[in-house]
């Protein structure tokens, strides 16, 4: 039963409650939010695009991890150690951190885009 947005409880045999007894009164209904809030847009944005600030970070982390082994193969072609290995790896690391730009700034846009549609 919903009285006032709140919950009643019912618990007849247990305990013998007041008809007013309302369970959890600090949890009341909220006013809705105002659409011009700085936010509810936050809010849309995240609901439009979920887990933007997350993807960003993975792509940051495998960015990272593919500089730091395009870092390692370069040393090693530029040792002139296991050349036929070495160079297919450091090929697939620049790869890889060459995706990781394209999808990090794939995603900035997206971001700026929404941004500027909220605005």
């Amino acid at each position: 039963m919903f009285v006032d947005g709140l919950r009643r409880i019912n618990i007849p045999h247990l305990v013998d409650l007041p008809n007013d007894f309302v369970l959890f009164p600090d949890r009341m209904a909220k006013p809705p939010l105002n659409p011009n809030s700085e936010e509810y847009k936050r809010l849309m944005a995240e609901a439009q695009a979920p887990y933007r600030g997350l993807r960003k970070f993975i792509y940051i982390a495998f960015g990272a991890s593919g500089f730091i082994g395009a870092f390692v193969f370069l040393a090693q072609l530029l040792a002139w150690r296991d050349v036929s290995e070495a160079f297919p790896n450091f090929a697939l690391q620049t790869g890889i951190v060459a995706l990781t730009i394209w999808l990090f700034r794939l995603e900035s846009k997206a971001d700026s885009n929404s941004d500027s549609k909220s605005k």
